[in-house]
């Protein structure tokens, strides 16, 4: 510890946030609360409704309800500093605070991207293996996958994080973003960095690139499977698949222009901080609950049956 802090002499950043106006950071500051509201709510009533309604359990919807606690992990890895800052006129963050930010965000962001896979894996063996689909996913596979990705997760940012926390950061400390990021932290690092950048551009950019095209072509392949059967069942698979295709569109869209060209200067990364911590975490529950019938309707029983408790107590 005495080491780290003798090689560092920044204790703490400044974030540079999206406007330098009050009137307008007011305003941002009712828009970030009402959407983190709305994910806080959207995401746990996914993961109640999973939990006690036996009608959704089955592995498509425990798939569901562990992608909405991700997605509820992601945005509170940041948001909640990102609307307290809106109310300050100096918006610091110290120097543990924002490696803790950096970590929890690619912790949860990297368990993210490994369920996505697994949530296509799951689609791919009810569409083009469903004699099968019972025995392949099994609850002890289900728990290995869950387990899997929280593990990827753990190993995502530990390799990135066990580097950046060992710089020496001795000069400026203005992040232009509106949470601590490992491309603009990095860049504030008065050594060279050059191996680390490579790192950070494989680790989460060209490996979000590769999941991003395998993912796209299974969906692919499994549409074509669906196409080519002419059964009732088609078309609730069809809007399943495409629901997912816009959640996996939308999460690593973001990730992909963010980290796999990190150090070069783009003014939309603001832009995409925001998608990727604030508005990809509250779209999924909007596309998971308006497209799908069962979860609508799991929802509202959970809905009718604490009007009643309430109602006999």
């Amino acid at each position: 510890m005495d080491l780290l802090s003798n090689r560092s002499s920044v204790s703490e950043f400044i974030l540079l946030g999206l406007s330098s106006s009050q009137e307008i950071q007011i305003f941002f500051f009712v828009i970030f609360f009402l959407v983190y509201v709305a994910i806080v709510v959207g995401n746990l009533l996914i993961v109640i409704s999973v939990i006690f309604d036996k009608h959704l359990h089955s592995p498509m919807y425990f798939f569901l309800a562990n992608l909405s606690f991700f997605d509820l992990c992601v945005s509170s890895a940041a948001t909640p500093k990102v609307i307290a800052d809106f109310l300050r006129k100096r918006k610091t963050i110290s120097f543990w605070g924002c490696m803790a930010q950096m970590f929890f965000m690619h912790f949860f962001g990297g368990g993210e991207m490994s369920l996505l896979i697994a949530m296509a894996m799951d689609r791919y063996a009810a569409i083009c293996k469903p004699l099968h689909y019972k025995t392949i996913m099994s609850r002890r596979v289900l728990i290995l996958f869950l387990l899997f990705a929280w593990a990827i997760g753990f190993i995502h940012t530990t390799s990135q994080m066990v580097f950046t926390v060992g710089l020496p950061f001795c000069g400026p400390n203005i992040v232009d973003n509106i949470f601590c990021d490992l491309p603009l932290v990095i860049k504030l690092a008065c050594t060279e960095t050059y191996t680390l950048e490579l790192l950070i551009i494989s680790e989460s950019g060209l490996l979000s690139l590769i999941c991003f095209i395998i993912l796209l072509i299974s969906y692919v392949v499994m549409l074509l499977t669906i196409w080519q059967r002419s059964s009732s069942a088609s078309s609730k698979a069809v809007s399943t698949l495409s629901a997912h295709i816009t959640v996996v569109t939308l999460f690593f869209g973001p990730a992909i222009f963010i980290y796999a060209f990190p150090f070069n200067s783009y003014s939309v990364d603001k832009f995409l901080s925001v998608i990727y911590s604030i508005i990809t975490p509250l779209l999924n529950p909007i596309i998971y609950t308006l497209r799908n019938q069962e979860m609508k309707a799991a929802i509202g029983r959970l809905s009718s049956q604490r009007v009643h408790s309430w109602l006999t107590h």
